[in-house]
């Protein structure tokens, strides 16, 4: 009878914390209506979701981790003190763990951006697409988002190209336009390397993929995926952009770092980066350590560079782009959040039951990257690519081993699926919320652009794991 009761509350509990974690998702998906954060509601998700855990936690630790709270408990009784204790070290810690590692290397990118964005080292990109030629501006600014955003994190990428994008171009329906190709190239950009996007960097930290085989098969489809609806959207763009060129920003002396030191910069925190998995090949320490250690020898190039402005006690009037500094925070707290809210649903055995049923009912995994990448759309696309994730681990053969076919589907569909609609990353968000897009605009003029830049992406990566599966 005791037995029977532990079960049905625990059913109650789990039950509670699902309950949890779809309402969650729904307040995501309609956070532009209800302008609620989304950092909010994923952290609200990933403490409440623990304590509610803990409420319960002796049936979920006996019928999740029997073996491992005995060797725990070492032959002492069990109180609710030890239960406590047991999933705190052994349970809470390494979800804590897992997603902190993601959140410092979010850190460290965004601090190397802030770095090289304040001495002018992305100046050079406006010079570089300094023309009245809607092509050639359309092609390199979303050219240059693509690959900066293989290396430093996707919603800062985009901010700093959205930003060079709105001083120059006045004509708001052309910034529309533009700007919504650059959200498309940082998502496409961002999904074809380990570190260019927080799903791929979850996958290698997992050991799930690696990162030369991962870079090697959705580079091509990520490339398509970003080419075939930027042609279309040139299309829409007038033969001549109302473009209003300005000066320098002032960055607060009448000096600027000449164009060698910049240049040295830029090496030091992109070329950096790029080093980052030869640096976990090399030791096997997590990713962010290798990002820490790029930006502490940056943060020494920078103070080098800048001894006078610092002696001078100038560097405080340098141009900050705060935007990015909220935006960063807030990017940060959403994958804690929503890292620790799945931790705590995959605790209590119901995504194991989940993974039984897309096996039973669906059994495709294209079919599960399709409707990820569908629903991407209206939730987030991290959120879902995280779920994804969760419902599996790595399996010696097949789709689910490390670098198979399932781990490339999610990280791609859910990448460029998220594009679909504006409000599916945070990079979307920040779009609709510089440029005042509304979603109606968004879904008739692009997101038919972006369905068919998927389709085609999908269909390479396809082509290319049946060619690769029929060579071995």
């Amino acid at each position: 009878m005791i037995t029977f009761v532990a079960l049905k509350c625990k059913t109650v509990m789990t039950l509670i914390i699902v309950i949890m974690l779809v309402f969650s998702y729904v307040l995501i998906a309609t956070g532009h209506l209800t302008g609620v954060n989304k950092a909010a509601i994923a952290m609200f998700l990933g403490t409440i979701g623990w304590v509610v855990y803990v409420i319960w936690g002796n049936d979920f630790v006996q019928s999740q981790h029997a073996a491992e709270y005995a060797e725990f408990l070492a032959g002492n009784p069990s109180t609710s003190q030890t239960v406590k204790y047991f999933i705190y070290d052994e349970i809470f810690l390494r979800y804590v763990g897992r997603a902190a590692a993601i959140v410092m290397f979010l850190l460290a990118t965004m601090s190397i951006i802030e770095i090289l964005n304040n001495n002018g080292c992305f100046d050079f990109i406006s010079e570089w697409i300094r023309t009245r030629n809607p092509k050639r501006l359309l092609w390199t600014i979303s050219f240059a988002t693509f690959f900066l955003s293989a290396t430093l994190d996707n919603l800062a990428t985009t901010m700093l190209m959205l930003v060079i994008m709105h001083n120059i171009v006045k004509n708001r329906s052309q910034r529309m336009l533009i700007g919504s190709a650059i959200v498309l190239a940082a998502c496409c950009g961002g999904c074809f390397t380990v570190i260019g996007d927080c799903t791929g960097l979850l996958l290698w930290g997992d050991q799930t993929v690696t990162a030369t085989h991962f870079t090697a098969f959705l580079v091509l489809p990520a490339l398509l995926a970003w080419i075939v609806p930027t042609i279309l959207i040139n299309r829409e763009l007038p033969s001549r952009l109302d473009i209003e060129w300005t000066v320098a920003p002032y960055r607060g002396d009448d000096t600027r770092l000449n164009r060698w030191q910049r240049i040295l910069m830029l090496i030091v925190g992109i070329g950096g980066l790029w080093f980052v998995p030869t640096f976990l090949s090399l030791t096997r320490l997590s990713p962010f350590l290798g990002a820490l250690c790029v930006l502490s020898v940056l943060w020494v190039v920078n103070e080098a560079f800048n001894r006078k402005l610092m002696n001078a006690d100038q560097m405080s009037q340098r141009r900050f782009p705060r935007v990015l500094q909220y935006g960063a925070i807030q990017q940060m707290l959403f994958v804690m959040g929503i890292m620790l809210g799945m931790g705590v649903v995959a605790e209590t055995g119901v995504l194991a039951d989940i993974a039984q049923w897309v096996d039973t009912y669906i059994g495709n995994i294209w079919i599960v990257g399709a409707i990820s990448g569908l629903i991407s759309a209206v939730v987030d696309m991290f959120t879902i690519a995280i779920s994804d994730i969760s419902l599996y681990s790595v399996a010696e053969t097949g789709a689910y081993a490390q670098n198979g076919a399932y781990w490339l589907i999610i990280a791609f569909s859910t990448a460029v699926g998220g594009c679909l609609l504006s409000v599916g990353s945070t990079s979307g968000i920040a779009l609709m919320q510089m440029e005042h897009i509304h979603l109606g605009w968004y879904v008739k003029r692009i997101a038919p652009k972006v369905l068919a830049g998927w389709l085609v992406g999908l269909a390479v990566l396809y082509a290319e794991v049946a060619i690769i599966h029929r060579i071995v």
